[in-house]
């Protein structure tokens, strides 16, 4: 298989590039990234010279250059997108241009070569939720930028397909977290603060609920969902692991040794979603997915990555990656 995945040097992205690299050996992978917020080129450092993986430094608004990788390749996996929900609510333009301008030209180069295309979304456009758990067949009702432009990018997808027949999959899955996630999420900023012993900011009360995905987990769905996944259909991707906030940043500081002193209330973000909840049984019962990691341990094992892969994350940690109240810069 000949595969395109955008947005392959960001966290997911560069996770399920390694995934599927070392699941499937006669795989060619085409990675398209623009490098833009989130976007690191040592993710994928190590695995530069395998002649099964190339780079191409791009834009999917570029109608020219998506057109020309898509006729190279069988499949498409959308993983691009500008995720920040702090940064989305300062300044939602590179929002609308990436997740749903840069999203519908790559929806229009797919549809012109009938091929299949993989669209990665997030929980976060159903809204957030008190009780229970989002089904596929809810609405979305969402609260952010960020959210509303991945929201958008969902319904112009379902909407080729209905009209064009385009072979889509949509999958939402729930926070992610593990190695080469970005310093300025909440897990990862949480780490490295507390590693050069600065506060770690929680927003508001800190009981604001997720519910956490391990990356590998989600590769594998991802996977799965790319083989098998019915044209047409959005699968939630989620475990059991449904957490508040501040507690998983007490886990964390348990894991280091660090003291809960760390830990600052700061201001509540705004609009900022109490709850999310994925009803996953779809993609259970249907294509047998089920996660294989548990969350306290695998939680650790993030941790002493980042801890062992300082070179990692030094040069990304700056002032304003790590900001307490990120919303409030101008980005």
């Amino acid at each position: 298989m000949k595969l395109l995945v955008t947005g392959g040097l960001g966290f997911i992205g560069s996770n399920f590039i390694r995934y599927m690299l070392s699941k499937c050996y006669d795989i060619q992978i085409i990675n398209l990234d623009k490098l833009s917020t989130g976007s690191c080129p040592a993710n994928l450092k190590d695995i530069q010279t395998d002649k099964r993986y190339r780079f191409v430094k791009g834009d999917i608004g570029n109608k020219r250059l998506v057109k020309d990788i898509v006729n190279q390749t069988d499949a498409t996996v959308n993983i691009a997108a500008e995720t920040h929900v702090d940064r989305s609510i300062a300044n939602p333009w590179p929002f609308v241009y990436s997740n749903v301008i840069g999203a519908v030209t790559l929806f229009e180069a797919v549809m012109k070569e009938d091929k299949r295309i993989l669209h990665v979304s997030t929980d976060e456009v159903y809204g957030d939720i008190l009780d229970g758990s989002f089904k596929e067949s809810n609405g979305l009702r969402p609260s952010s930028s960020y959210s509303a432009s991945k929201a958008a990018a969902d319904l112009f997808v379902l909407a080729y397909h209905r009209t064009h027949n385009l072979d889509v999959v949509i999958a939402r899955c729930t926070n992610n977290y593990g190695p080469y996630q970005f310093p300025e999420k909440l897990i990862p900023k949480a780490i490295v603060r507390a590693s050069l012993n600065l506060s770690v900011p929680v927003y508001g009360s800190g009981l604001n609920r997720r519910n956490w995905t391990y990356v590998r987990d989600f590769c594998e769905a991802l996977h799965l969902l790319l083989e098998k996944g019915k044209s047409g259909e959005t699968y939630n991707v989620a475990t059991e692991n449904e957490l508040r906030n501040i507690d998983v940043v007490k886990a964390i500081l348990k894991i280091m040794s660090k003291p809960d002193s760390l830990i600052t209330y700061v201001e509540e973000r705004p609009g900022h979603d109490s709850r999310y909840s994925l009803d996953a049984s779809k993609i259970r019962v249907e294509l047998g997915w089920k996660a294989k990691h548990n969350f306290e341990e695998s939680l650790k094992q993030t941790v002493e990555w980042y801890i062992t892969n300082e070179w990692w994350w030094k040069p990304l940690a700056t002032k304003r990656t790590l900001h307490s109240t990120p919303w409030k810069l101008k980005w």
